[in-house]
């Protein structure tokens, strides 16, 4: 391991059939007779981090909380961070301020219940925050969260916010701590999971991860989903060439790709990262 600065290593916790993406093709309704594999992978994901010796935060869907509470208990257990990741993963863009209040502090008292923990940090479906809704950090202000990492300041065509400072800084009271971006020909370029990690080649992903780390002397943002380590979840039909090459390419390349970035980096919680420097192990 190098002297770097501790990255902050993050996974949203929903299933396959909650992505933002897939919603035109899988209703709501649906969601109860779905085969659920969020808890086998997550289970997967903490088996990796003891492996490692790593600590996370779990941005974790209230939907999913209720659902598998000992989940939820199984991840504080294990020294982990949880974080809220909203209710019922409803895109903040597409609430208003009333809705959008309602479903992050309901996801903060069933996870604060299950968890026997404060829930400092949520993070909106697909980074759902941007420049019309910026109301929404008074809402998570007003529910009692003391950081966001909700901004993804790049372009794209299902969120992004280009010209969002591309490191934690205060929205108010409130922290907002983007994921990473590298900063090369006047463009913001993401450097921090999903799936833009499944494709590029991985040796392209830690050079920018380590650029942030040296040359800019911070700490890095990284995020995935436990479905992105699940090559045999069920394929939905009928959606695009484009929606479905992003859900399923490098599937299973990801697991592998995942323990690599583990041995090559240093990792921890957010909260210790960004709120408690002096708890980080």
């Amino acid at each position: 391991m190098s002297a770097h600065p501790v990255n902050a290593l993050t996974i949203d916790v929903e299933d396959y059939f909650q992505v933002s993406a897939l919603a035109p093709h899988i209703p709501r309704s649906d969601w109860n007779s779905r085969e659920c594999r969020v808890e086998h992978n997550i289970g997967r994901i903490l088996a990796m981090l003891d492996e490692h010796e790593t600590k996370a935060t779990f941005f974790t869907l209230g939907w999913i909380a209720e659902r598998y509470p000992r989940l939820v208990r199984e991840i504080v257990s294990a020294g982990h961070e949880i974080a809220s990741h909203g209710y019922g993963h409803e895109r903040a863009s597409d609430q208003n301020p009333e809705s959008f209040y309602s479903d992050i502090h309901v996801a903060k008292l069933v996870l604060e219940d299950l968890s026997g923990v404060a829930i400092k940090g949520y993070r909106a479906p697909s980074f759902s925050i941007g420049e019309s809704n910026l109301w929404a950090f008074d809402c998570l202000e007003r529910a009692g969260y003391q950081y966001s990492s909700s901004v993804y300041p790049v372009q794209h065509d299902h969120y992004g916010m280009p010209d969002a400072p591309r490191h934690a800084h205060m929205r108010g009271n409130l922290l907002e701590i983007p994921p990473s971006t590298l900063r090369m020909f006047d463009k913001n370029w993401p450097a921090s999971g999903g799936g833009f990690f499944r494709l590029l080649p991985y040796t392209l992903s830690a050079w920018m991860i380590r650029h942030i780390n040296t040359a800019e002397n911070l700490s890095a943002v990284f995020y995935f989903h436990p479905w992105e380590i699940d090559p045999d979840q069920p394929r939905i039909s009928g959606v695009s060439a484009k929606t479905r090459f992003r859900h399923y390419v490098n599937l299973a390349k990801m697991e592998g790709k995942l323990r690599r970035l583990l041995a090559d980096f240093n990792w921890g919680r957010m909260d210790q990262i960004y709120l408690d420097p002096a708890s980080r192990q």
